[in-house]
């Protein structure tokens, strides 16, 4: 089935950001599938468009157990291809400190199409302009060079060159990408939020893990405000995210798990009627533990 650049109408599955928490994406996936629901057409941003991208080619249960696989074996160091070039960053000789490589490799190895077109239904891949900060939803061409466009963190990984603009991560200009779904014409909206740590002890110590921690923390606001914007346009289930993490969204050792405490955690809100109601998570605002 030819992929098309949005189909007015129908239901969208939008995949938040949220580093390894996406892993728990995996577990929300594998409960809707086995309620038998699936998308007309699925939006990603950042670790949500490596989760939408594999889903996409076959929206099945075979495809969502490949994933919780995939994050169950993924390591930090793995996906952030850190290594002794990542200096050039830190002392100012790079305008980044990792490299997409991990992430590029794990997207040649677990893809099983290489563009858009031969999605099993339409993709969207949101990305950002670096320079303007203007969204940019990639609809055709790569499936690879959009993923990884759209998971490359401002000053950790590299921008992204396609078509004559450099693309970094979609969150710099939606992190839920609700309105990237509306505006391509979905009625109904099922957001599946990485969520964020909410039970770390304290803010993680390393720079890096302290920019991602916030970068979560953003996007958990901006899902209320897109939330409380568009609701009355759309129809908006969100999942709930799981609560607690205890784990930072840079910490890539625990996907297994995430994604299985997802998994039920989302058959339960699929038992109390969670499709039927339009409601805003608690667990996404801002709380403690």
């Amino acid at each position: 089935m030819k992929s098309t650049p949005g189909r007015r109408g129908g239901t969208a599955f939008v995949l938040t950001g949220g580093g390894s928490l996406g892993a728990a994406q995996a577990g929300m996936l594998a409960a809707l599938t086995a309620e038998g629901l699936k998308p007309d057409w699925i939006c990603g941003v950042s670790a949500g468009a490596i989760n939408a991208a594999i889903y996409a080619h076959d929206p099945g249960a075979g495809t969502v157990d490949r994933m919780t696989a995939l994050w169950a074996a993924m390591t930090t160091r793995g996906a952030l291809g850190l290594s002794w070039r990542s200096i050039l960053g830190l002392v100012g000789l790079s305008d980044h400190i990792a490299s997409p490589r991990g992430l590029r490799q794990l997207l040649e190895r677990e893809l099983r199409y290489a563009s858009f077109a031969e999605a099993a239904m339409p993709l969207h891949v949101v990305c950002a302009d670096s320079l303007t900060g203007e969204e940019v939803t990639l609809s055709s061409g790569s499936v690879i060079e959009a993923v990884i466009a759209s998971a490359a963190i401002p000053g950790i990984f590299p921008a992204v060159t396609l078509d004559g603009r450099r693309l970094v991560d979609g969150a710099v200009a939606s992190s839920t990408a609700i309105a990237t779904a509306v505006r391509l014409g979905a009625e109904r909206i099922v957001v599946l939020p990485a969520g964020f740590a909410c039970a770390l002890p304290r803010p993680p110590a390393r720079a890096l893990g302290h920019a991602m921690h916030a970068i979560t923390l953003i996007g958990a606001r901006q899902l209320r405000s897109d939330f409380e914007r568009y609701s009355t346009t759309a129809s908006i289930h969100i999942v709930p995210p799981l609560c607690p993490v205890e784990r930072s969204s840079l910490d890539y050792s625990s996907g297994g798990e995430l994604a299985q405490r997802a998994r039920q955690s989302t058959e339960a809100w699929l038992r109390s009627g969670g499709l039927e109601r339009s409601e805003f998570p608690g667990p996404l605002t801002a709380h403690r533990h």
